[in-house]
């Protein structure tokens, strides 16, 4: 199972990176995560430069083809001023007229501590989209950024298999 990881968030030192850093190196066998990391790439959504006779930039062309490559994603994403991050948004608007999303199963990360109104937001922009949501709950992680190691994400055995078990029941396991 191929994953494509894409998180919210553009700062260096975010936790919701850090906690796709942590899934890639702790997925079970069989389970590839690939981060993408282009998100500040994309140029601001225009519908008029996403005409089917248009050429797309190259950003969105690679975006397109590494969802179309995976069998689902995961997305982790911290909440600003209530909602989505922009550098989200956008993507998710590049995406929202390729014939790659539609369908495609997607779990939700959220490692920051007040996030629950961009998740409700990201949600409806999914199922808008028609993308088939893992059900819930999708981990929600409270970590402290200064504290925050990856290879520490997971403090218990149990909190580290129950955040596995979408991952196993999605490929099969």
């Amino acid at each position: 199972m191929r994953l494509l990881a894409i998180s919210g968030s553009l700062r260096r030192a975010s936790s919701n990176t850090a906690a796709l850093e942590a899934l890639a190196r702790l997925a079970p066998e069989g389970v590839k995560v690939l981060i993408y990391r282009d998100l500040a790439k994309l140029p601001p959504f225009n519908p008029d430069d996403d005409g089917e006779d248009r050429p797309k930039p190259e950003p969105v062309e690679t975006l397109r083809t590494l969802v179309g490559a995976s069998d689902a994603l995961v997305i982790a994403a911290r909440e600003y001023a209530h909602g989505v991050p922009g550098a989200l948004k956008n993507a998710l608007d590049w995406l929202v007229a390729s014939e790659t999303f539609a369908g495609k199963p997607v779990m939700l990360i959220n490692a920051s501590p007040r996030a629950f109104h961009a998740q409700a937001s990201l949600c409806e922009i999914l199922a808008t989209m028609a993308a088939r949501l893992m059900p819930r709950p999708s981990p929600r992680y409270r970590l402290r950024e200064s504290r925050f190691l990856p290879t520490r994400c997971w403090r218990t055995r149990r909190a580290y298999e129950s955040s596995r078990r979408p991952l196993r029941r999605s490929s099969g396991s």
